[in-house]
């Protein structure tokens, strides 16, 4: 199973973190947010990073329960790159999710009604792997040379926590509020890439939506992709060669309705888009 350290039995996880993660997987099943589930995972003695440690054990066991059933996971995503964003939900670092390839949609593609509960979109730089990245202390260097190319991508990310009532709790549990993903389909290698200095505008139905630059993201989108691969290596579920990183977004997400259009240009990196189907055309 890639990127998902051994197997632990559902009876070993409190059950605190088994009701959380009981709560998210119905919500996602019957199409129907559920309320905040930060106060079942209040951190007691060990404060906030004690709540932050069990959404990160609900995300693993939703995600054991997700592979189990046959679904394949094929990298990760960052969040709360944005230091605004940061402060509003009272951390000092961003968070990750994990990426599964039933996920993606094809560039220029459509996303169903229906198919999610609450969709936004956002524009970001997305990382190929070559190689793997197994240091606790992972720096650039490493990732430049671990990485074959970028992409440009758009982000659809959805919560199963009623009205976006989140906090890092409530989103790291909720799989960093990971939904759906688009690729743009020309790999751009990085040699000669400055990912702090790319522009990013997305437009909704043909009007500017979001802007942004890769300094937005963590001072750039390859210093939150080292933030990324050090956590995991950490954790002992280091990246390897040929999973996707989403970096984090560029610029504010937008909320997304039916029939809604979302272009991104990413200067140096290129263009990709995506349509919402119109009400009425359900899966």
């Amino acid at each position: 199973m890639p990127n998902v350290p051994g197997h632990v039995p559902q009876d070993a996880f409190p059950a605190a973190v088994v009701k959380v993660a009981d709560a998210l997987a119905d919500a996602a099943r019957r199409g129907t947010p559920c309320p905040p589930v930060r106060a079942l995972l209040a951190g007691g003695a060990d404060g906030a990073e004690g709540g932050i440690e069990a959404a990160y054990a609900v995300q693993r066991l939703n995600l054991q329960r997700e592979q189990a059933t046959g679904r394949r996971i094929v990298g990760r995503k960052i969040g709360l790159t944005s230091p605004a964003v940061q402060r509003q939900l009272g951390v000092d670092q961003p968070d990750f999710g994990a990426l599964f390839a039933d996920m993606a949609v094809p560039e220029g593609g459509e996303v169903p009604a229906g198919r999610l509960l609450q969709p936004k979109v956002e524009a970001e730089v997305a990382l190929v792997l070559g190689h793997d990245l197994p240091h606790r202390r992972c720096t650039v260097v490493d990732l430049l040379r671990a990485t074959d190319f970028a992409l440009p991508a758009l982000e659809i990310v959805d919560s199963r926590v009623r009205d976006w009532d989140i906090s890092i709790v409530d989103t790291v549990a909720d799989n960093a509020s990971s939904g759906l993903y688009v690729l743009g389909a020309s790999p751009v290698p990085l040699a000669g890439l400055n990912l702090r200095s790319v522009r990013m505008t997305m437009t909704r139905n043909g009007e500017t939506a979001s802007q942004g630059t890769g300094a937005d993201c963590l001072g750039s989108p390859l210093n939150a992709a080292v933030w990324l691969a050090s956590a995991l290596a950490e954790r002992g579920d280091p990246l390897r060669a040929g999973d996707l990183v989403l970096t984090g977004a560029l610029g504010p997400m937008v909320p997304a309705a039916p029939g809604d259009v979302f272009h991104a240009r990413i200067s140096d990196l290129g263009a990709v888009e995506v349509r919402f189907g119109a009400e009425g055309d359900h899966r």
